[in-house]
């Protein structure tokens, strides 16, 4: 269900089929806002293990003094008046494991990680006792993470064991085919959703939307839609009703052009 026309998406959509169809860990690389967690389902779903947890962990989220905890789980007696706690591997127990921004873990979870892939097993944070788990691993990062194994930033060792399959998620910039479908889908997803009629888009508003370079990737065109279709609620979008960043019209810092 990713929307698509681009070339470059189709060779990496026909790559993720394949690549879903095996047992092995995958690392998804791509600016923020790509759509990478998308990728990482897509996967989950053509895979055999599509009827069981698919469970997505943004690890730059995740306090440092709480990660290893909230992957790995508590043992009872970790801590005084601390009860057995699963983590979220225990959670995708036969399952998917998503863990998004994999370069933001410090350098002992690096080591329990690189521990799971090499025997399948976890142990809770105050526990002692391996606990088998049959879990496929998918991470991603917009980092790279070549260059923080270079700086001593992150294991060499683990990042060979997540790099089994590399996946590359284009920037909207890259794939400008696709604007238009994702405009369609966003507009008629949050017209529906505020039960306003769907805003049409002219035909010079559209071929500059599609110039447009989007740092902000997909998040970025999602929430240009949101606001476009609850502040018109209905009617057409032209070229001269776009922000003035879209048409490359220089503005005096405060969002108005001179």
């Amino acid at each position: 269900t990713i929307i698509h026309r681009s070339r470059v998406m189709a060779r990496l959509i026909q790559r993720a089929r394949r690549v879903a169809l095996r047992n092995v860990p995958v690392l998804i690389e791509g600016e923020s806002g790509t759509g990478k967690e998308l990728l990482a389902k897509a996967i989950h779903q053509a895979s055999p293990r599509k009827g069981k947890p698919f469970i997505p962990v943004n690890c730059g989220a995740i306090p440092a003094s709480l990660v290893e905890s909230e992957l790995f789980g508590v043992e009872k007696g970790a801590a005084t008046g601390v009860d057995a706690r699963e983590g979220y591997f225990e959670s995708a127990d036969g399952g998917t494991l998503f863990l998004d921004e994999i370069g933001e873990i410090s350098q002992s979870t690096q080591v329990k990680l690189l521990r799971f892939l090499e025997t399948k097993a976890i142990e809770r944070v105050g526990g002692s006792k391996p606990i088998e788990l049959d879990v496929r691993l998918v991470a991603a990062t917009n980092r790279n993470l070549e260059h923080m194994v270079r700086d001593g930033k992150f294991r060499e060792d683990l990042f060979f064991r997540l790099n089994v399959v590399r996946l590359h998620m284009p920037p909207l910039r890259e794939r400008a085919e696709d604007v238009p479908l994702l405009l369609a889908h966003f507009i008629r997803v949050f017209s529906e959703e505020n039960a306003v009629p769907p805003l049409s888009v002219e035909a010079g508003a559209l071929r500059t939307l599609q110039a447009y370079p989007w740092p902000g990737n997909i998040r970025e065109l999602r929430n240009f839609c949101e606001n476009a279709v609850v502040l018109r609620r209905g009617g057409s979008l032209t070229e001269y009703d776009l922000e003035p960043k879209f048409r490359g019209v220089a503005t005096d810092g405060h969002g108005s052009a001179p």
